[in-house]
């Protein structure tokens, strides 16, 4: 069996959305859009803005610019968690390396008794030489000539991995000592540090690969903290699990704790106060949300800091 509607042009594709009652007062433009952003992936980001009864129908007096703008959002909160998720990575890399490297020394990392799991070390490790071998960096090449082995020190080879293999190395380590040391300086227990880290490598990939992220239901989810951070705590909403909110709220913190002099949430905030449709629900923000502790300080300020 195969789909057999043809493909629509632009044209065609723009009186869809019209036909479903949008409101396009400026067709060029929404053609524009259309030419260079794809109808399928637009049109995903209709449904807060049509009947609930018929998400084919878009409700009275909604605009093409409204669903424009709710997928510029989308795309400007993906470049946000990206770079929040990137300090997240870049930290823990140095953690990584620096705890297991002064306890088990410069090849901690492929000492299989430092690791749990042998099978597992084991995959993690073939994963790493991978990305060893596909590596420009001059580093790597350096330090190969100059020593005649494959594999850098752990304070080398934690600059090639990945983020997946990352987590996969810190979730195997063997001593509860280790995996409690790295996480210490997150303020975190070691289980929530482990599964942020899965859960960061998986919400990663939706950006990476531009998946609209603002009100999806998460497959991957983060267990949530219980004791600490104690701001964290007491702000995340339990009753939303499969949101986003949690994660921002867990990225926030982390963010302060790589650089505290940061501005990451306060621009956070201003973009979610800028939407002319509300996105805050189906992102899973509690009620009260702004005063808890993890915003309170910055839902003060109606901009973020130069």
């Amino acid at each position: 069996m195969s789909y057999n509607k043809p493909p629509r042009t632009y044209a065609e594709q723009l009186a869809i959305l019209k036909g479903r009652g949008l409101v396009v007062s400026n067709p060029d433009f929404a053609l524009h859009c259309l030419e260079h952003c794809n109808y399928y992936r637009i049109s995903a980001y209709r449904f807060p803005l049509t009947v609930p009864a018929d998400p084919d129908q878009f409700l009275p007096g909604t605009t093409f610019e409204q669903l424009w703008g709710l997928y510029c959002f989308d795309r400007q909160l993906r470049l946000l968690v990206t770079e929040a998720l990137k300090r997240l990575e870049v930290s823990v890399r140095a953690h990584w390396a620096y705890v297991l490297g002064h306890a088990h020394g410069a090849s901690a990392y492929e000492n299989s008794a430092v690791f749990r799991d042998a099978r597992r070390h084991t995959g993690a490790l073939a994963k790493l030489d991978d990305e060893l071998a596909r590596s420009h960096e001059v580093f790597v090449s350096h330090f190969q000539k100059k020593y005649g082995m494959p594999r850098p020190p752990i304070w080398a080879a934690c600059e090639i991995m990945s983020f997946g293999v990352l987590s996969r190395f810190y979730e195997n380590i063997a001593k509860a000592h280790d995996r409690k040391t790295i996480a210490r300086a997150y303020d975190m227990a070691p289980d929530t540090l482990k599964s942020l880290l899965e859960h960061a490598v998986y919400v990663r990939n939706l950006c990476a690969h531009h998946a609209r992220l603002w009100n999806r239901r998460f497959t991957i989810t983060v267990s949530l903290p219980q004791n600490r951070p104690a701001d964290v705590v007491a702000s995340l909403n339990p009753a939303e699990d499969r949101r986003l909110y949690n994660t921002l709220v867990l990225l926030a913190h982390v963010v302060d704790t790589v650089e505290p002099q940061n501005h990451w949430a306060h621009r956070l905030l201003a973009l979610i106060r800028s939407q002319t449709v509300p996105v805050t629900t189906q992102m899973g923000f509690p009620a009260g949300w702004e005063m808890m502790p993890i915003w309170a300080n910055r839902a003060r300020h109606t901009a973020p800091p130069v």
